[in-house]
């Protein structure tokens, strides 16, 4: 069985930082891509930004420039790092990775930015 675990989350202020981490264990063969989606109250979930195996990374136009993902192989492990936060930014974020050619997905950790 495979979990993703996410860390991070939390309540910061416009403008400020946070670092989402998500922590893939379990048995695990291959992962492929990885990302984060966030989904905000009466809102779709929506693709923030995305990680391929190889290192490549889509982001939403919404957080170029200020969201950065990335990966450790070794670890099993996505980050998001979010900076110059927004209050738009307020949603619960969920790590979603092709994990044996599975699709999981995180439990989810919840952004509150305040104005």
């Amino acid at each position: 069985q495979v979990q993703l675990v996410e860390s991070g989350g939390g309540l910061v202020q416009a403008g400020g930082s946070l670092t989402l981490s998500c922590a893939a264990s379990g048995t695990i063969l291959s992962i492929n891509n990885m990302g984060w989606y966030r989904q905000a109250p009466a809102k779709q979930r929506e693709s923030v930004a995305r990680i391929t195996s190889g290192g490549s990374t889509n982001y939403a136009d919404s957080v170029k420039g200020r969201f950065t993902i990335s990966r450790d192989n070794a670890k099993n492990t996505v980050y998001l790092q979010m900076n110059s936060l927004k209050a738009e930014d307020t949603a619960v974020y969920y790590c979603n990775a092709l994990v044996n050619l599975y699709n999981y997905w995180g439990q989810g950790t919840q952004v509150t930015v305040s104005s």
